[in-house]
């Protein structure tokens, strides 16, 4: 670990967190918007701890994960997107409940909640499976196919976990209509991961002959 690693990682967080509760609260008009404050720390706590644990434990991997510049056109586009649908779905949020839209019961924010956090475990899995992971579409050096646990499963365990990371955010913030924006997501992922199997069967020995014993990409028995 250096200290450049530690004051990046420090300062992406900090601003994470700026960012989206200025893109929840502002719109809300308020900052008494409970679901905003319970979205705000089911994101953020396990996300300082899993930062901690990878700083210390595997500093490389984290260094991957804070490089989110992507170089292939295609995938620019996709981040660019995913960007906008992030922006209008906070803001969403907000305005829902500002105006009381559409006010979800209990049960439903609750069991989002759930699921929120089931995925977020999920994902802490994928980064312990594939230490090779990065936030851009490429193959590093020595690389090797994964093929175990759950990339014995679906090919992109990592995009199943965001999948249902980002459809459970809005119904934890109680927007309906916020939904309904997130769920140009799996459209969206779905673009990215068309490119990046590309890239993977050109460059990465071994990944044509994955494909073919793991059939699904990020749902078993559907797709």
């Amino acid at each position: 670990m250096t200290k450049e690693l530690f004051f990046q990682a420090i300062l992406k967080f900090v601003l994470g967190i700026v960012l989206i509760g200025a893109l929840i609260f502002i719109p809300a008009g308020t900052i008494h918007f409970l679901n905003g404050w319970v979205f705000m720390g089911i994101l953020f706590f396990p996300m300082f701890f899993a930062g901690i644990v990878m700083m210390w434990k595997n500093p490389m991997l984290l260094k991957k994960r804070l490089n989110a510049k992507e170089e292939q056109s295609e995938q620019q586009f996709v981040i660019k997107l995913s960007g906008l649908m992030f922006v209008l779905g906070f803001i969403t949020a907000g305005l829902n409940f500002r105006f009381g839209w559409f006010i979800l019961p209990d049960w439903i924010v609750l069991a989002a909640i759930i699921v929120f956090l089931l995925a977020y475990l999920m994902y802490a899995e994928v980064l312990r499976e594939n230490t090779y992971l990065s936030r851009t579409v490429e193959v590093q050096e020595n690389q090797k196919v994964i093929d175990t646990g759950l990339y014995g499963i679906v090919r992109h365990p990592m995009y199943s976990a965001t999948v249902m990371l980002f459809l459970s955010m809005p119904l934890v913030l109680g927007s309906p209509v916020s939904f309904i924006i997130f769920l140009a997501y799996p459209v969206i992922i779905s673009k990215r991961i068309c490119n990046e199997e590309k890239v993977l069967e050109e460059e990465l020995q071994g990944y044509t002959e994955y494909k073919i014993r793991v059939k699904y990409k990020i749902i078993p028995f559907v797709w």
